[in-house]
């Protein structure tokens, strides 16, 4: 295993099988090996430390009673699932992941037949495996469907439509709850289970149903003394766990349980998979269990770039001293924030990675995180904008696609003044296909109403944060993962004029028409260009995708022959399509050589952004080939 201190149980593991083959005195450290080479692999590569580290005897003890050959297993998200993959067969290609051509960090079926499910947002496991259990009925099969979902993920409505449906149907399903925030005493802790075990065993249930039937067989009194015993019954029950929300969904409720607790665990999964109907078993876990630097910082190592394994230290990277263009945002939104008392910030359960920490700490009456509930995120926010106040809504731009519909009619066909910033546009990096941002440009500039610009460096971003919050209709601006140019930072940012560009660079042998984060490596494209070849490339910054800049782009395309479009987003329906259409509906074609340069027609795997936007002819380097070949 390259890359990964020598583990001696995990590395002669050839298949989930052989977990069954542990013996139990040897599962303590079969769970310190597995902490020990998610720890290795996440300080080089990066990654999701925390939850990964905090399910490690969960997924020991799930191994030990299902076989994922045959039962099916979903986890949610997928930021718990590294132990999962290292007990699946992909040990030894443990070190690639999140690489360029390695192992993705999410559960991908075309990775392993393992994974039974894709995932990559939240909140999608029940309704998921509801599905699956449905599909074996009809079937007629006999293997089990397990999910296992973060409380986090709980907070979502979709889970709860999931549970909805699942205690309507009463379909056989084990969902594992993996609760890492709820603290437990263990006393309490053990009474809580003792009781929720024994009040879910299958002989007791079906006493209860026999005893239910004659209670309602008594004269007069039946139906009223069946239901006081139930009552009863949920009372005691309700009084020491949180069980009674999930058995209003018509789960029977096992737990809270510890989650690392291996006996315990394997001993109450073995018993959720004897009984009938959907179960839920709520497991206590600790995030970043068995590495101190986690758990003393959860949240930091959730998601954690690369770091000194010994001491949880983070590597120093280059350019490092520069602002990321969320941190100019949040700082942008705090500077406009004191000024004016009507604004105020939405988030979707990510106040650090969004920016705005800050402006949480600095006005806590005027700062709301929802939950990872982006649908209600946004139309809470239209609430906000329809009583006069202005919402900013910061969300990562793959996660507001959750939000599709309340943005048509919550606010764009309302023409509420709600400012939408999403963060981690265009290609992200080593999270991959479920986490680039590359489709918002398509899916926001059809949409009436809506004004959508894009900045090509920190100072443009501050000044379209302006330009966004002085306008009464919707506006939704976005930005990229990471650091900008290093231009300095406006003290007061104005804004910028609605639907008008910037020539950068005037020429004469070619146009590129850029959008955002595409803008600067155009511009330094044309710079070499010249030195290197005598070409004069002009290089036009349209800032918006809508409205377009119409009256300067014809101009600009009247005068050249060549022209290059280039954006950080998906060609189908995008930017570039955008300027086509443009270009059409004015006659100005025909004679002229238009060639888009984005994102293709497919799911881009993961790996650095460098490495991806090279590989789609992205970087500095693509768009003067891109222009040599379109003038030659």
């Amino acid at each position: 295993m390259s890359g990964i201190t020598r583990l001696p149980l995990l590395s002669a593991l050839q298949s989930p099988a052989d977990v069954r083959q542990i013996p139990g005195s040897q599962l303590p450290t079969l769970a310190a090996e597995i902490r020990q080479a998610i720890i290795e692999t996440v300080a080089t590569n990066g990654g999701h430390l925390a939850p990964s580290l905090g399910v490690v005897e969960l997924t020991v003890a799930l191994l030990r009673v299902f076989d994922p050959r045959v039962d099916r297993i979903i986890w949610d998200v997928g930021h718990q699932a590294y132990a999962y993959k290292l007990l699946t067969g992909r040990w030894p290609r443990f070190p690639s992941l999140r690489k360029l051509g390695g192992l993705s960090g999410f559960p991908r079926p075309d990775e392993s037949p393992f994974d039974h499910f894709g995932v990559g947002h939240s909140s999608t496991s029940i309704s998921a495996a509801l599905g699956m259990a449905v599909a074996r009925d009809l079937a007629g099969k006999p293997h089990k469907v397990v999910a296992i979902i973060g409380d986090g993920s709980m907070t979502a409505g979709l889970a709860y439509e999931g549970l909805n449906q699942a205690g309507g149907l009463g379909k056989d399903l084990i969902v594992i709850l993996n609760d890492n925030e709820m603290s437990i005493s263990r006393n309490v802790g053990a009474l809580s289970s003792f009781l929720s075990r024994k009040l879910s065993k299958r002989w007791v249930q079906r006493f209860k149903r026999e005893v239910e039937a004659i209670m309602r067989q008594v004269p007069v009194i039946g139906d009223d003394l069946a239901e006081y015993a139930r009552r009863t019954e949920d009372s005691l029950k309700s009084f020491f766990t949180p069980g009674m929300l999930f058995e209003a969904f018509r789960f029977s409720y096992i737990g809270p349980i510890s989650g690392h607790d291996l006996r315990m665990l394997e001993e109450v999964f073995a018993q959720a998979a004897t009984l009938e109907g959907p179960i839920l078993v709520h497991v206590l876990t600790q995030k970043g269990k068995g590495y101190a630097p986690a758990e003393s910082n959860p949240t930091y190592f959730h998601g954690v770039g690369c770091f000194e394994p010994e001491t949880g230290m983070a590597h120093k990277l280059a350019r490092c001293e520069l602002p990321s263009y969320t941190e100019v945002f949040g700082s942008t939104l705090c500077q406009l924030a004191a000024a004016d008392p009507r604004i105020v910030a939405i988030t979707a359960a990510m106040p650090e990675g969004t920016g705005l920490t800050e402006f949480a700490r600095r006005f806590p009456e005027r700062f709301f995180d929802v939950g990872i509930c982006e649908q209600h995120a946004v139309t809470f926010a239209a609430g906000l904008a329809s009583q006069g106040l202005r919402p900013v809504v910061a969300i990562y731009s793959t996660f507001l696609q959750r939000s599709y519909d309340q943005i048509v009619h919550d606010v764009c066909l309302q023409r509420l003044p709600v400012v939408f910033c999403l963060d981690r546009a265009g290609l992200v990096g080593e999270d991959g296909p479920t986490h680039h941002g590359v489709f918002d440009l398509a899916y926001l500039r059809h949409i009436p109403n809506l004004t959508l610009m894009a900045p090509r460096n920190e100072p443009e971003l501050q000044r379209m944060l302006a330009t966004a919050l002085s306008l009464e209709t919707p506006v939704a601006v976005r930005y990229p993962r990471g650091v900008g140019s290093g231009d300095a930072l406006l003290s007061e940012p104005t804004p910028v004029p609605v639907g008008v560009g910037e020539l950068l660079r005037p020429g004469r042998d070619a146009l590129v028409i850029a959008i955002g984060s595409r803008v600067l490596p155009a511009l330094a494209a044309a710079t070499c260009l010249a030195e290197e070849d005598g070409l004069e490339v002009a290089v036009f910054d349209a800032r918006y995708v809508k409205p377009l800049p119409t009256t300067q782009i014809l101009e600009l395309v009247a005068a050249h022959r060549h022209i290059l479009v280039a954006e950080e987003g998906c060609l189908m329906g995008g930017f570039g399509s955008a300027v086509l259409e443009l270009l059409a509906d004015a006659n100005l074609l025909s004679g002229r050589t238009v060639r888009r340069l984005g994102v293709p027609d497919r799911f881009i795997e993961h790996g650095t952004q460098d490495e991806l936007r090279h590989a789609l002819g992205l970087t500095k380097s693509g768009l003067m080939a891109a222009l040599r070949a379109l003038v030659a």
